[in-house]
């Protein structure tokens, strides 16, 4: 696929997605409890990571994916800065945002053939088709990839994950129970276990509507993510998420990326249907 085509799908579904960036607000001065700080009194985000009672790393907090560094989305996407308005630099996203298969070349993406003509087809619609432009769920990974707080709740039995704007709440379930599979959902049906320090959480029974990035990499219902969460100090988490669906992709890949700690702030109330203002520009072209 050309890389001016990319380009363009990539610049819909910015647009289609920057309400929910820009709307973004915060409680004002208002610190919240528990925070460990410095004597000046800003958040010490190197602190010791927290400990729930049963003594795992407490995952609780609000917290924001971290763009790529500096200069990487240029290299990756040539032309990439021309797409940015003031508020909304497509730059400073997640470059697995943008592509999953941002590291790898064209010729080493493990598309099934099968699949490329939906790839394709999204592609041609320059991103009209992306469920975002129609105030439907991003889902995982893209819900997770843009820079939106999120707000994890952990509690003994489950992780409760709230989304400003861009997906409904999810729950990670830890009591043992089996994942759906009979009601295929936007954001699957997620199990968690922890493997030392980090949960694991393990999803399945997702519905095929959403794409896995801006460029519209497909998935279909067979698709199966397993994510690792390691909270490593009291202000960053690494994550890790594998995916593989034998429906469209030949083999297993996986991406990384950090996810920070943003202190002394929390959601506010994100309805698309009210807030969304480039679909009748989009029908419009």
């Amino acid at each position: 696929m050309a890389a001016r085509m990319h380009k363009r799908t990539a610049a819909i579904t910015i647009l289609c997605a920057v309400t929910a960036v820009a709307a973004h607000a915060q409680w004002h001065n208002y610190p919240a409890a528990g925070i460990p700080r410095t004597k000046d009194g800003k958040p010490n985000l190197s602190a010791r990571t927290p400990r729930a009672a049963n003594g795992k790393p407490d995952l609780s907090g609000v917290w924001t994916t971290d763009g790529s560094p500096p200069g990487e989305v240029d290299r990756l996407f040539p032309g990439i800065s021309d797409l940015a308005v003031p508020g909304d630099d497509p730059r400073s996203f997640n470059k697995f945002f943008l592509n999953v298969f941002a590291d790898d070349k064209n010729e080493d993406v493990p598309i099934k053939p099968e699949a490329l003509p939906t790839f394709l087809e999204r592609a041609k619609s320059q991103g009209k088709d992306n469920p975002t432009s129609h105030c439907l769920p991003a889902g995982i990974p893209m819900g997770d990839l843009l820079p939106v707080p999120r707000r994890f709740i952990q509690l003994p039995s489950m992780l409760v994950i709230l989304y400003e704007g861009m997906n409904p709440q999810r729950v990670i379930h830890m009591d043992g129970r089996k994942h759906v599979l009979e009601q295929p959902a936007w954001l699957g049906y997620s199990i968690g276990r922890w493997e030392g320090d980090t949960l694991v959480a393990d999803t399945r029974g997702f519905n095929d509507r959403s794409w896995l990035d801006a460029f519209g990499h497909p998935r279909t219902e067979a698709m199966h993510i397993v994510e690792r969460f390691t909270r490593r100090d009291f202000g960053h988490i690494d994550v890790e998420m594998t995916f593989e669906d034998p429906g469209a992709y030949t083999k297993p890949f996986s991406i990384r990326f950090t996810q920070t700690l943003t202190p002394d702030t929390d959601l506010i109330e994100s309805v698309c249907a009210e807030n969304e203002k480039d679909r009748q520009h989009l029908d419009a072209k």
